[in-house]
């Protein structure tokens, strides 16, 4: 697996990572064999994957129980990425943004007992909370970085301003944000304050939360838990209108002899070196899928092409309902 630094600290990971939310939640029902997900990290690592991406509010804290278990013995191989963010009742039921000082040190103590490790490499900051400065978070942060308990500082779905305000106090070395041939609001302003400033970009849902893989079409039916059932972007309208998308992929992957995910996930590699995209599955095939992107090369001409086809393409439907949208600091 080739490597990638993010930030200018020398944060080295592998060209891809995994993201591990889907194991335990927001794809329908939860898988009932643990072992079979712990397995596939393993695996994931053994195919050279070396970031893996996890959150407290990720079951809630399920999934980092679970990828601390499953990375236990491998632990000095990997970079574990989590974030703090949310507030949660006596339930566990998540009731809000939070981030004052207090309640991020809590929330670190917490994540380093269930991953089981000593210290995070990447904290992100789940999304930016209006009512703290950023200033204070990344302060805190910083004590916590200074206290050994943290490597790394990362913030998710933040705008220019606030990466700037927060790289004042403290080093970001990542961005993680929506981005892909699916998403591709961050090419205006964020990709190029990250450029500037020298902060990675880790995008999530980097297949369109799976349409990108061509195995969603217009009659596809999401069961109960599946967050896909709720967002305007895959009602059966814009299905059938943002199809135009992946017949493009697949247009590209017939020419390559790949499939559609390896070409989006391999054009997204291709915008700069400093992006490690972190698809997520709860399968092998599809793992292996995956990592076959690192291996396909677009040349030039290759991405020129797609970048012109798609700029005739309008995709339907927001990426989330209202009032997931307003937690996105833009």
């Amino acid at each position: 697996m080739d490597k990638r630094i993010l930030g200018t600290g020398g944060l080295e990971v592998s060209a891809l990572g995994f993201g591990c939310m889907g194991m335990s939640q927001s794809f329908g029902p939860n898988p009932g064999d643990r072992r079979q997900m712990i397995d596939l990290l393993r695996t994931a690592v053994d195919r050279g994957v070396s970031l893996f991406d996890t959150a407290e509010v990720y079951g809630p804290y399920r999934n980092e129980e679970l990828v601390g278990e499953a990375l236990a013995p491998v632990r000095d191989q990997v970079v574990i990425a989590t974030k703090f963010g949310f507030a949660f009742d006596e339930q566990g039921r998540q009731t809000g943004l939070s981030s004052d000082p207090e309640h991020v040190r809590r929330a670190v103590d917490g994540s380093l007992r269930r991953l089981g490790t000593d210290t995070i490499d990447l904290l992100y900051q789940h999304r930016v909370d209006p009512q703290v400065p950023i200033e204070e978070v990344a302060g805190t942060v910083k004590e916590l970085v200074d206290a050994g308990k943290v490597r790394y500082f990362g913030l998710s779905e933040a705008g220019v301003r606030t990466i700037r305000r927060a790289h004042a106090v403290h080093p970001v070395a990542v961005l993680q944000s929506e981005y892909s041939l699916f998403w591709r609001e961050p090419e205006a302003e964020i990709i190029p304050t990250l450029q500037e400033l020298g902060i990675g970009l880790v995008p999530f849902s980097p297949l369109g939360r799976g349409f990108l893989t061509g195995r969603i079409d217009q009659s596809t039916s999401f069961g109960d838990g599946d967050i896909r059932a709720n967002l305007p972007r895959f009602t059966a309208e814009a299905r059938q209108a943002n199809q135009a998308v992946v017949d493009l992929l697949t247009r590209i992957a017939d020419d390559k002899g790949a499939t559609p995910a390896r070409i989006a996930l391999a054009w997204l590699l291709a915008q700069q070196p400093w992006i490690v995209p972190i698809p997520g599955t709860r399968r092998l095939e599809r793992l292996e899928e995956n990592l076959g992107a690192v291996q396909i090369d677009l040349t030039a001409d290759d991405l020129a092409a797609i970048d012109a086809a798609a700029a005739e393409i309008t995709v339907l439907g927001d990426r989330y309902p209202e009032a997931m949208q307003r937690m996105i600091d833009r």
